[in-house]
């Protein structure tokens, strides 16, 4: 079975109107685990794992007319989980019908790493997927990102990290710290994050051994 990635940018038009005051550091991402669009009363109700300032976003979520109800559950001091019920919007729906299109099967997590930019995997068979890329509408900008045999993990790697390692790694990756030859220092990384380099070791040691993890199935 083949599947493809894809990073998709909307337009304005088709983001939730997010105050500017949200800032880059009060969100950092959200995973789309599970959704279910009710067509019969214009909802999408939908779980999602956030990692973000939890009452920021909680305030944020509140002011927004679409969202009809929420559920916030912690998992620690920086992620948490959010259950919502929303309005369908016009644009929400265009969306949601490329997403459901005939032969493919969108794969969990969706992943937003910001208001305007999804990634997301969907599975079938090439004819399909073919179709469900064409069917967006034409002001959304698709990237396929990769195309091949679908040997995904189910679930999310970036979901077992606390906000600490993940932005620890996040920080490290975009330094150069993981290419080959290493471009950056341990040193670098800890100055990045603030903290000492014992601290900044133990935040990627830590997270690199729930990766691992993760990837072996344990």
């Amino acid at each position: 079975m083949q599947s493809i990635d894809l990073t998709v940018d909307l337009p304005e038009s088709m983001q939730l109107p997010i105050p500017e005051s949200l800032s880059t550091d009060a969100f950092v991402r959200e995973e789309l685990l599970t959704w279910q669009v009710r067509e019969e009363t214009d909802v999408v109700c939908f779980l999602s794992l956030v990692v973000g300032e939890i009452e920021t976003i909680r305030t944020t979520v509140a002011s927004l007319d679409v969202v009809q109800q929420t559920d916030f559950t912690m998992v620690d001091e920086n992620t948490f989980y959010l259950y919502a019920e929303m309005d369908l919007r016009p644009s929400d729906y265009a969306l949601w019908a490329a997403l459901d299109h005939h032969g493919i099967v969108p794969v969990p997590p969706i992943v937003y790493t910001d208001t305007g930019t999804i990634q997301v995997t969907i599975l079938g068979e090439e004819d399909a997927l073919s179709r469900a890329v064409s069917s967006f509408p034409n002001e959304v900008d698709i990237d396929v990102t990769r195309v091949g045999e679908h040997q995904h993990l189910i679930g999310s790697l970036a979901g077992r990290l606390t906000y600490r390692q993940f932005e620890a790694i996040t920080i490290a990756h975009e330094l150069g710290y993981y290419r080959v030859p290493r471009e950056t220092s341990l040193a670098d990384v800890a100055a990045a994050l603030d903290c000492s380099e014992s601290s900044a070791s133990t935040l990627l040691r830590k997270g690199e051994q729930s990766l691992v993890n993760a990837a072996l199935g344990h």
